[in-house]
């Protein structure tokens, strides 16, 4: 079996050009209402995205039950946090930690309340609900397809909740899976064939590697192919769709390496360092097959959406625990990666609304809860998924590992016996760098410039490593040196498709 098999490279690049625009323009802030907000902004801490959700835990702690949100003002750098019936001491503490606190009216329990009335009243096909903290309120969303009583019911329900506690508003587009294009994985049915595409390589709880693709596509079937009607190269471990929506699927070939990186386009890569809680207001990429790289703000957390059903008739297919995001995607970005630009994993496509002409909104399915429900690990189990560890002997060679491979053209000659192991220039675009040999004492675990916390690592880092280290391909063994199939580590580069 072709160890390339575990690097399908990503089509649809022509809009990357635009990368280098988005990547320094991602702290635009989405929120004209900070200045509002309570406290002494001098005193607040600035902040990068990845911290704010360990702050915002903290605050939940320290507050309690007077505790209504937080969100990340990507403009200022700070976490704002709400705070309803909070008495000073509260407060003081809350500024001590370094947090912006602004009083609100509606509680989180409140706010839960709501959206229980709406999962009761208003599970309407084409409907999605979210707590935003930036207004503290349910931001209830309704596509193109509830008219009539349908409207009429979800609006009523709204309502019932009372003044200032939801906001409705329509969409232009309707809420669906996005299906089709891009480079891809594959399977057959008896109803046909079936495409999606990778999101994010692991190693399963067996130390099987593996990857992560959205559930439905899991559901739909259990062989997949790296090419259409091409033999199955990986099999469907655990599928989970309607309520959530990620697979856990395992490459049939025990000795498959992988690699945690996200391509993002002209050849520059961002080097998965951790799984990453979203915060809302934090700048996102989605990189999609279709569509290639686009960025947007995270707009709400533990969101349901409520897909037509495509195997009932009228019926309801409802995920939960969504991130949504004001990121576009069409046909064919589903499964993609959502990340951070600083290498946390945050997302899985799922699915949403509007195209990236007209733009829309998108929902993911987090990384976190997919990786504690599978009991996953990112990558190939030498990082396991926490950057924290970064500086150990064997998370520095990881860090290291395949990123001069990972330059590489896709060579179609790359084969299992290759020496070059330049399947893993597959999915970038470049030319295989000779230098990245599994033998070269550069890709060593002690080698500082191997570290996932190098501030070098970021997706404008024109040497496409994420991590300094272009001659590093080892496996994240303690020498750095690991196998020569370098070649074969990227798998979370096929990105997106439902099925």
């Amino acid at each position: 079996m072709p160890k390339r098999k575990a690097a399908i490279a990503v089509g649809g690049v022509a809009a990357l050009g635009a990368a280098a625009l988005l990547l320094p323009n991602a702290n635009a802030s989405q929120d004209k209402n900070d200045t509002n907000a309570a406290g002494t902004l001098g005193t607040a801490r600035t902040l990068k995205a990845s911290e704010a959700s360990g702050l915002s835990a903290q605050l939940q702690k320290i507050l309690g039950q007077a505790f209504a949100g937080s969100y990340f003002d990507s403009g200022k750098q700070q976490l704002v946090v709400n705070v309803v019936n909070g008495d000073n001491n509260l407060i003081v503490q809350a500024k001590n930690a370094g947090a912006v606190v602004r009083q609100v009216k509606n509680s989180t329990g409140a706010l839960k309340a709501a959206a229980g009335t709406l999962k009761t009243r208003a599970t309407i096909p084409g409907t999605s609900w979210a707590i935003d903290p930036r207004t503290n309120k349910v931001l209830v969303t309704a596509d193109s397809t509830v008219t009539g009583a349908k409207w009429n019911r979800l609006q009523s329900t709204v309502q019932s909740l009372g003044s200032g506690m939801a906001t409705l508003k329509k969409s232009a587009g309707s809420f669906k899976t996005f299906v089709a294009g891009g480079d891809a994985i594959f399977a057959q049915t008896q109803q046909g064939g079936v495409r999606c595409s990778l999101g994010f390589n692991v190693t399963a709880a067996d130390g099987s590697p593996a990857f992560l693709t959205a559930g439905h596509c899991g559901v739909a079937a259990k062989d997949w192919s790296d090419s259409q009607n091409g033999q199955p190269i990986a099999t469907v471990d655990q599928a989970k769709f309607p309520g959530n929506d990620f697979s856990l699927v395992k490459y049939n070939d025990k000795t498959t390496q992988t690699s945690s990186t996200v391509n993002a386009g002209n050849g520059q890569t961002v080097q998965i360092t951790q799984a990453a809680d979203a915060t809302v207001g934090e700048t996102v990429f989605r990189m999609g097959s279709t569509t290639g790289l686009h960025n947007g703000q995270v707009t709400g957390l533990d969101a349901t959406v409520n897909f037509a059903s495509e195997t009932v008739p009228g019926g309801t297919d409802t995920v939960n625990g969504l991130i949504q995001t004001n990121v576009c995607a069409e046909a064919g970005d589903s499964g993609g990666s959502l990340f951070t630009q600083d290498g946390g994993a945050v997302g899985l496509t799922s699915g949403g609304s509007g195209d990236c002409t007209s733009g829309g909104e998108t929902f993911f399915q987090p990384v976190t809860a997919a990786l504690q429900a599978t009991g996953a690990t990112l990558g190939n189990g030498g990082n396991a998924g926490n950057g924290g560890n970064a500086g150990n002997a064997g998370n520095g060679a990881n860090a290291g590992n395949g990123a001069g491979d990972q330059s590489g053209s896709a060579d179609p000659s790359a084969s299992a016996t290759d020496p070059s192991g330049a399947g893993a220039g597959d999915q970038i675009g470049g030319s295989a760098d000779p230098s990245a040999s599994a033998t070269d004492p550069s890709a060593s675990a002690t080698d500082p410039s191997a570290s996932a916390t190098d501030p070098s690592a970021s997706a404008t880092d024109p040497s496409g490593s994420g991590t300094g280290n272009q001659s590093g391909s080892g496996v994240g063994t303690q020498s750095g040196s690991g196998s020569a199939q370098s070649g074969n580590s990227s798998g979370h580069h096929h990105k997106s498709s439902r099925h």
